[in-house]
């Protein structure tokens, strides 16, 4: 029973830190949205697949002109697997990221009359669709709480003592186990903008942040300058 209490204890405690945390973050990026350009939810899914292993602001770049010519699955689907290459190429990984994106688009005729589901085991199932993209799509175009975790999501956690894990699953439901359902969706963007700025993997700043009293890894990056 002891080992019960403290273990709520511990949660709690955490809970707090957490969310004096993510008060910080919005009071540093008030802004914090999407960094992908989209107008509809099919528009994000594909705007998300063709991030992997690509910056944000080069998706948008292709995105823009892409969109233009292909507004749903079916449009997707008229043109080969080479056209679509083309159009893609700059975003890397093109030949893979075209096959999975029309094997989507077909499984979204067949399946979900060309409509992209809400339901995140339906979203999973797709072609190129993993956790991260599910959660994307669901928190941003549906509105649907949910945590998207990248590389910076995956450090941050860490580094800021949430969880000592590299599984981006594990990570995902501790972030949700800390915080209120509403603030799962936008935590993500925060700790990814905060990724960026500050604490930059290879020189992280921070002298600059407003988290390092409430940061584990700024503590430990202080001792060591000071040995």
């Amino acid at each position: 029973m002891m080992k019960t209490k403290n273990k709520q204890a511990d949660l709690q405690t955490e809970k707090r830190r957490a969310k004096e945390i993510f008060i910080l973050l919005k009071k540093e990026y008030p802004d914090t949205k999407i960094a992908l350009d989209f107008s509809t939810p099919f528009q994000l899914l594909i705007a998300t697949i063709l991030s992997a292993q690509c910056t944000d602001a080069r998706v948008n770049l292709v995105t823009e002109k892409l969109f233009i010519k292909l507004k749903t699955p079916a449009d997707f689907l008229s043109i080969t697997q080479e056209e679509l290459e083309k159009e893609i190429f700059s975003t890397g990984f093109y030949k893979q990221k075209a096959k999975s994106i029309q094997n989507c688009c077909k499984a979204l005729v067949e399946n979900h009359n060309g409509e992209v589901p809400k339901d995140f085991d339906a979203l999973t199932n797709l072609a190129g669709v993993g956790r991260k993209t599910a959660s994307v799509v669901l928190g941003n175009a549906f509105g649907i709480p949910a945590i998207a975790v990248d590389t910076h999501v995956k450090r941050l956690s860490n580094l800021l003592g949430f969880i000592n894990s590299d599984d981006p699953k594990k990570i995902e439901y501790r972030l949700k186990e800390l915080l209120r359902n509403k603030d799962w969706t936008i935590a993500g963007h925060l700790l990814m903008n905060h990724g960026r700025k500050i604490c930059i993997a290879r020189r992280p700043k921070c002298g600059e942040c407003k988290l390092a009293e409430l940061c584990p890894g700024a503590v430990s990056a202080t001792k060591q300058k000071g040995k």
